[in-house]
């Protein structure tokens, strides 16, 4: 009897195993549809980050630091005053410009007052020209009437001869008030074209003071944007040079993504499409974004050593090509966004 019930129990059949192929059959299925429909409209790379505009703030001019006015990533806005160099030295450097400046000024009154002068002897000469022209005149006409009246006898010869010596003493005279005009007249410009140069000289004063001027502001460091201050590499009393880079500044709504995708995704990616982000550091936040541009080559062509297929050496392998990825979220989550952290982008592009 136990023989025939230990027979029974070995003829039932095994249907669990079948349920559970069936189900791991109908889930491979539902998962294969949807992950087909998915990437039917999708492309996703993992290969991504956060980028953004990161200005370097440099000394424009040497000297010791007075002060720091500033923490290290402490947001700043822009103008913000955050490094004060020693500006004694450039303080000097503008009064002695603008005192050089002020003495070029006073050579002008010194010129214009020898203007007025010498225009006065040019009138004055002037009017000797006139005076000496009339009596030029008066004695030509005496002249040629001695000559007649001794002809025949009226006058002696000594006075046509004192008639003649009067003209020539006026002719001579007239010449000489000429020349004397003429030298003024000289003069006068003369002393117009020395002005021009003291006035040019003034104003390369003035630049000098401008110059000055703009060399003592850049005593004063600010901040080029409103964004938070990082790679502080500036101390209260160094000494800096112009040029010298001292702290960095990651500008505000400047964030945007860098995607790389493969250079075979590229044929359904366009502007404007609606792009899926994921920040591993922001866990569960949905981050929306839009596809903006794309780069004109491909990331190795901008490496240091660009790989050179002309070698013999050649192995294909697929390029990709940086995308630009505009963010589109709440304030709130754009202030938890940092320059390189990692993302997974997804863009959702139309048939």
């Amino acid at each position: 009897m136990a023989q025939e019930v230990e027979q029974t129990t070995t003829k039932k059949p095994n249907r669990v195993m079948p349920i559970i192929l069936g189900l791991l059959l109908i889930a491979g299925i539902v998962f294969g549809v949807k992950e087909y429909i998915y990437f039917s409209k999708h492309e996703d790379t993992d290969d991504a980050q956060i980028d953004g505009d990161i200005s370097p703030v440099v000394a424009r001019v040497g000297g010791y630091v007075d002060s720091i006015l500033f923490e290290e990533n402490e947001h700043v806005k822009q103008g913000q005053l955050l490094v004060k160099i020693d500006p004694r030295d450039y303080q000097v450097k503008l009064e002695q410009a603008m005192a050089a400046q002020k003495g070029a000024s006073a050579t002008i009154g010194v010129s214009q007052s020898q203007i007025y002068t010498t225009a006065a002897n040019s009138s004055s000469a002037k009017a000797n020209v006139e005076t000496a022209k009339v009596k030029l005149l008066q004695s030509k006409r005496d002249y040629d009437r001695y000559a007649n009246l001794v002809k025949d006898g009226s006058i002696t010869q000594q006075q046509f001869e004192q008639a003649q010596v009067t003209r020539d003493a006026a002719q001579a005279a007239y010449q000489a008030a000429q020349d004397q005009y003429k030298a003024a007249l000289e003069q006068v410009k003369g002393t117009r074209n020395q002005l021009n140069v003291t006035n040019t000289g003034v104003t390369a004063k003035q630049a000098d003071v401008d110059f000055a001027k703009l060399q003592l502001s850049y005593t004063d460091i600010t901040s080029p944007a409103s964004g938070i201050v990082s790679k502080k590499n500036v101390q209260k009393g160094q000494l800096v040079q112009a040029g010298q880079t001292l702290f960095s500044v990651v500008n505000d709504n400047s964030l945007y993504i860098t995607a790389n995708f493969k250079e075979t995704q590229l044929a359904h990616l366009r502007s404007g499409e609606k792009v899926e982000v994921e920040v591993d550091g922001l866990p569960g936040e949905k981050i929306e974004g839009e596809v903006y541009n794309f780069s004109p080559a491909t990331g190795a062509k901008f490496s240091l050593l660009p790989p050179d297929n002309a070698t013999g050496n050649y192995v294909k392998v697929v390029q990709r090509i940086p995308v630009k990825i505009k963010i589109k979220t709440t304030p709130e989550i754009m202030a938890r966004l940092r320059p390189g952290m990692s993302v997974t982008a997804s863009v959702i592009y139309k048939n």
